[in-house]
């Protein structure tokens, strides 16, 4: 596989998952009570509803071939906690759902390796386990606009004030997502490389 083609190979795996991650918002606020998201097109799997033409295109596929690293996004699901039918639970549900849907498709294909590990396509399933816990850990960082950070602040009363306020306050910053790709960078290789390891097997 020349250079160029595992450069594409890479790319289509993460946006597809990263689209299977937007579906599953969108599904999940359904199921909350909000339609806004299939109002807007997105509750589909069809992956021309969910693309950025910036972030989902043109800067991933350009980071990539100059510089053989990948940030990008699709994008954004459309929702309105008040239409929930609990607004806390709703927003818990619906901001875990995309983490689950990558760290799902992570489990189910990673278990597929450990029992058939001589599968034809066990390489192919390999490169899309490690790509899906790594996105599912990078969106539970607790960095706006990632999931985690909705996560933390449905689950936890951050407005009394104290240390986890002045935490908001921070990560709410330019500040907070220059820290969340570090940790990307740094940590989660090895934290992504356990979990592939105890999910495949070895």
């Amino acid at each position: 596989m020349s250079s160029l083609q595992g450069i594409l190979f890479l790319y289509i795996i993460i946006i597809l998952s990263s689209i299977l991650h937007e579906y599953a918002h969108a599904w999940a606020a359904f199921k909350q009570g909000d339609l806004t998201a299939k109002y807007a097109g997105r509750l589909t799997l069809n992956p021309l509803a969910h693309i950025d033409w910036w972030g989902t295109v043109l800067i991933p596929l350009a980071l990539l071939y100059f510089f053989g690293v990948f940030f990008g996004y699709a994008k954004p699901v459309p929702i309105n906690p008040y239409n929930f039918k609990d607004q806390r639970r709703g927003m818990i549900y619906v901001s875990a759902a995309g983490v689950g849907a990558n760290f799902l498709i992570a489990i189910v294909l990673g278990l597929f390796i450990r029992f058939a590990p001589n599968f034809f396509l066990s390489q192919l399933f390999g490169f899309i386990v490690m790509i899906n816990i790594w996105l599912g850990l990078f969106n539970l960082l607790p960095f706006p606009p990632l999931d985690g950070s909705k996560l933390l602040m449905a689950a936890v009363d951050y407005r009394g004030g104290g240390g986890f306020a002045r935490f908001v306050q921070l990560a709410s910053t330019p500040f907070g997502i220059i820290i969340a790709i570090f940790i990307a960078m740094t940590f989660l290789p090895y934290i992504s490389n356990f979990l592939f390891n105890l999910i495949v097997g070895g």
